[in-house]
């Protein structure tokens, strides 16, 4: 008898748990997030969509055969997967997924310009050991690079095809940039770096277009390579339309990865920064642009010339703040204009543009291009010569440096011109010059575009620091305390993720070349400054520059 009450307290038991999980089912999986365009294919009920996930091999594969679904691609951290729109919205709801994107097109970005950002001066030595950039690895990912052309016959020391041809550009675009970032021939067109290697992963098709997955899978290739071919840069002259936050697309996820393996990523900041009838159109910085981690570069006009002074931004030059995340972007700007460099003999580009071929021929010939690519370039080559004068330096340190040498541009909206245009001699001298002037030194954590820069990598004989008051009078532009908040006259900018920060009562005037001259109507000082380092945690602004003693009060000022 009582084996048997036993029993049925048992089985009371067992039917009490069934009916609790009935009345308490298990929490649901969160769904995936999808990137903008997944969202339009799921409603228009699309029937073949290629989309990236996210797992190791075996995870792929299982989830592949999960809802029957073709694998097209694996990736280090993924697979791309060919689905329908039924298929698209069960993965979404499988719960192994946190966010989901499509396998999306990928297009390029497409000689005064060394003497007009100061690299003619590094090579001289003009206060500095004369740089090359030799040594140097530098992964473009483009459209491969025509390694024949006497600017690069010595420079590209491996090619890698991730879209099977042969590497050779058939396009012209990864030539073109591949030769202004580190290209050594005869008549006078030098690249920036042109002691640097190049390392050429072709991704882009003849006709410069290309998808997201091969475009992350040479990312992958260049961090796991790094060491062999000593991969310190890597060049995207290319980008992809927003369609989600940075955090979720997985184009950034890549080049985050990249940065963390210590290897500096300049992105171009894309062509669309302007309607076809002339209108300006903020919000147009392309994907991996987008991300903070990365150097993102707009281009300049410089104009013929190698005075700094008639420097415009080009109105094609993609603008900030970026889509969803609204990040301050691009983070400079360099020469992107009727830049000549090599041409790829027979290309696509040569082909279209006869118009634009500059001098010689075949495995010689040199053409003149314009866009946000060219401008990449030419910071990746300039991070180069960095990274030979100082081996050490990491990514964050490498873009902090050049966001505080950048030379002020007049009349511009830093959502045009990022903290301004390169100068490769002062960031050069600025990144090795450690015996004049200490060590750059905040308590905590500094931030550039929401960058931490660790403590004793950025050195100066021109830096100072005063504390401000975070907390000023009106909000010019917040997003939910975590903004980019600018003066009204457009000329200043300053981070804040834990307070709304503005500006108030200050006005600025010409203070010479790459400065200005900053004061505060209420507060009575004045203080010259080119550039701006500041901190998330701790109030407190680094200004290169000559600041006045009578420096105080509790306002903020920046350039």
């Amino acid at each position: 008898m009582a084996q048997l009450r036993t029993v049925r307290r048992a089985v009371l038991a067992a039917a009490l748990i069934a009916l609790s999980a009935l009345a308490h089912p298990a929490m649901a999986a969160e769904r995936a997030r999808l990137s903008a365009d997944l969202a339009d294919h799921l409603a228009a009920d699309s029937q073949s969509i290629d989309v990236i996930v996210h797992g190791d091999r075996d995870e792929v594969e299982t989830l592949a055969r999960r809802y029957n679904v073709v694998v097209t691609k694996f990736l280090k951290t993924g697979g791309v997967l060919r689905v329908t729109a039924g298929q698209l919205a069960a993965i979404a709801d499988d719960g192994s997924q946190d966010h989901l994107s499509a396998d999306i097109p990928i297009r390029s970005s497409a000689d005064v310009v060394a003497e007009s950002i100061g690299a003619d001066k590094v090579w001289a030595g003009a206060g500095v050991a004369g740089l090359s950039g030799k040594g140097v690895g530098i992964a473009v990912i483009d459209s491969g690079v025509d390694f024949r052309h006497e600017a690069l016959q010595r420079r590209v020391v491996v090619s890698k095809d991730f879209i099977g041809g042969d590497g050779l550009d058939r396009y012209g675009h990864g030539t073109h940039v591949a030769a202004l970032i580190a290209g050594a021939a005869a008549d006078g067109y030098r690249g920036i770096a042109y002691g640097a290697n190049i390392i050429s992963l072709r991704v882009l098709d003849d006709a410069g277009a290309g998808m997201a997955s091969d475009v992350i899978e040479a990312i992958d290739w260049a961090v796991d390579n790094r060491r062999a071919y000593n991969i310190r840069v890597i060049n995207l002259s290319l980008g992809a339309p927003v369609l989600q936050p940075y955090r979720d697309d997985p184009l950034c996820e890549a080049v985050e990865r990249a940065v963390a393996a210590g290897i500096v990523v300049v992105a171009s900041a894309g062509n669309g920064g302007v309607t076809g009838d002339g209108r300006l159109v903020y919000g147009s910085i392309t994907s991996p642009g987008n991300d903070p981690s990365v150097i993102t570069v707009g281009a300049l006009d410089v104009h013929g010339t190698a005075d700094r002074s008639d420097d415009t931004v080009v109105k094609f030059s993609g603008k900030g703040p970026t889509m969803y995340d609204l990040v301050l972007k691009p983070d400079l700007v360099a020469p992107g204009s009727r830049v000549v460099s090599a041409e790829a003999a027979g290309s696509y580009l040569a082909a279209k543009y006869p118009e634009r071929h500059v001098s010689g021929s075949g495995s010689s010939g040199y053409l003149r291009l314009s866009g946000t690519s060219m401008a990449a370039g030419v910071v990746s080559g300039t991070v180069a010569l960095m990274l030979e004068g100082r081996p050490r330096l990491s990514p964050r340190a490498a873009k902090a440096v050049l966001q505080i040498t950048s030379s002020f541009i007049a009349n511009v909206v830093p959502f045009g011109s990022g903290l301004g245009s390169v100068n490769a001699l002062l960031a050069i001298r600025s990144s090795l010059d450690s015996k004049k002037a200490g060590t750059f030194e905040i308590d905590r954590d500094t931030s550039i575009a929401h960058e931490r820069l660790a403590v004793n990598e950025l050195r100066s004989d021109r830096l100072r620091t005063f504390p401000v008051d975070p907390f000023l009078d009106s909000i010019f532009w917040d997003v939910e305390s975590q903004s980019i908040v600018w003066d009204v006259y457009g000329s200043s900018i300053v981070w804040d993720i834990q307070s709304n920060v503005v500006l108030s009562n200050v006005h600025r005037s010409s203070a010479g070349p790459g400065a200005s001259i900053v004061w505060d109507a209420t507060k009575g000082w004045i203080v010259a400054t080119a550039s701006i380092v500041w901190d998330v945690y701790r109030p407190t602004v680094a200004v290169t520059g000559d600041i006045s003693p009578r420096v105080e009060g509790s306002s903020i000022v920046w350039d």
